[in-house]
C-alpha cells in the first residue's frame, strides 16, 4: 500500500514544462525574419526558435499565426490590384513581344540578297490572351526570287483555368514556290498548359480547321476544306542566358497534309537584344509538280525584345 502511495505521488511530480515568457533577444530574431519579407528565411528561424525555446512555444506560435495572418492578407491584395489592373487596362496596354531581323548580301559569280523579319506579340488580360505572329522571307539570285514567303496569325485564348484554354485561330499564308498566292486558314480549339514551371512550359492544342487556298495556277480552281490541327510550343531555359525552343504544327490529315517545324536556340548579348539560332522545316504534302515538298532553312538573326 505504501509502494502504491509513492507511486501515485510519483507520478504527479512529473508535469510539463511550465510556460515561460520568450527571451527578448530570441523575440527580436524572429521580428527581424519577419521583417526582412523573405518566406524561407523566416519559416527557419522561427524553427530554431521553437526548438532552443521550447517552454515559450506557445508564444511562438502566436507570433507565427500573427505573421501568416499579414503575409495571406498582402497576398489577397496584391491579387486583387492585380486583377483590378488588368481588368481595367485599354486594348493598347499589356503587350508584350520581340522583333526580329536577318539578313545576308553576296556578290561575285551570283549576287544573292536575304531579307527576313518577323514578330511575336503577346497580351496576357484577366481572362483572356492575344497572340499574335508575323513573319516575311524573301531571297534572291541575280535578281530572279527564290524564296518569297509571309505569314500572318492571331490567336484568342480564354481561360479555362491555368492550365486549360480554349482558342481561335485565324492565319493568312502566302508562298510563291509552294505555288498558292493566298491561304487562309480560320478554326477554333482546345489546349493545355502540359507542363509548366520556372525553367520549362509546354502547351499543346489541337481542333477542327477551314481552310481555303488560292493557288497561282490559273487552271486550277480555288479549294476550301476542312480539317484537323495540332501544335506544341515549348520553351526550354536551362541557364537565365540560354532559351532553347521548338514551335510544331500539323495540319491534316490526307494529301494535303501540312507540317511547320522550327527548333531555335536563343541567348543573351546585352540587354534587350538576343542573338538567335534557327533551323526551320515546312513540309507540303501535296507542293507543284516541279517543285520539291519540303522546304529548310537555317539562319542567324537579331531579336530586340520589349
Amino acid at each position: 500500500m505504501k509502494r502504491t502511495i509513492g507511486l501515485f505521488v510519483l507520478a504527479g511530480s512529473a508535469s510539463p514544462l511550465a510556460a515561460a515568457p520568450l527571451p527578448d533577444a530570441v523575440r527580436a530574431m524572429i521580428e527581424d525574419a519577419i521583417q526582412s519579407g523573405d518566406p524561407q528565411t523566416t519559416s527557419a528561424v522561427i524553427g530554431v526558435a521553437k526548438r532552443t525555446n521550447p517552454e515559450s512555444i506557445a508564444e511562438i506560435d502566436a507570433m507565427t499565426n500573427s505573421y501568416n495572418r499579414e503575409v495571406a492578407a498582402q497576398a489577397k491584395a496584391k491579387a486583387d490590384a492585380e486583377r483590378e489592373r488588368l481588368a481595367s487596362a485599354g486594348i493598347l496596354s499589356l503587350w508584350k513581344g520581340q522583333v526580329e531581323l536577318g539578313g545576308s548580301w553576296s556578290t561575285g559569280n551570283t549576287r544573292t540578297l536575304g531579307l527576313y523579319g518577323a514578330t511575336n506579340l503577346k497580351r496576357s488580360g484577366l481572362n483572356w490572351e492575344h497572340l499574335f505572329t508575323a513573319r516575311i522571307d524573301y531571297q534572291e539570285t541575280d535578281k530572279v526570287p527564290t524564296t518569297e514567303r509571309a505569314v500572318a496569325a492571331w490567336q484568342p485564348r480564354y481561360k479555362i483555368s491555368p492550365s486549360y484554354y480554349a482558342f481561335g485561330l485565324s492565319q493568312y499564308e502566302h508562298d510563291r514556290f509552294l505555288g498558292y498566292d493566298h491561304r487562309f486558314t480560320g478554326g477554333a480549339g482546345l489546349g493545355v498548359v502540359a507542363v509548366n514551371s520556372p525553367k520549362l512550359r509546354i502547351e499543346v492544342d489541337a481542333g477542327p480547321v477551314v481552310r481555303y487556298t488560292r493557288f497561282r495556277d490559273p487552271a486550277e480552281p480555288d479549294e476550301t476544306r476542312i480539317a484537323g490541327r495540332g501544335s506544341i510550343d515549348a520553351k526550354w531555359t536551362p541557364w537565365s542566358q540560354v532559351t532553347l525552343a521548338q514551335q510544331l504544327a500539323i495540319y491534316g490529315p490526307g494529301a494535303h497534309t501540312t507540317v511547320t517545324s522550327t527548333s531555335s536556340l536563343e541567348t543573351i548579348l546585352f540587354g534587350p537584344v538576343k542573338g538567335r539560332l534557327s533551323y526551320n522545316i515546312q513540309y507540303e504534302r501535296d507542293a507543284p509538280i516541279d517543285q520539291k515538298s519540303t522546304d529548310t532553312v537555317s539562319r542567324a538573326s537579331l531579336v530586340y525584345n520589349f
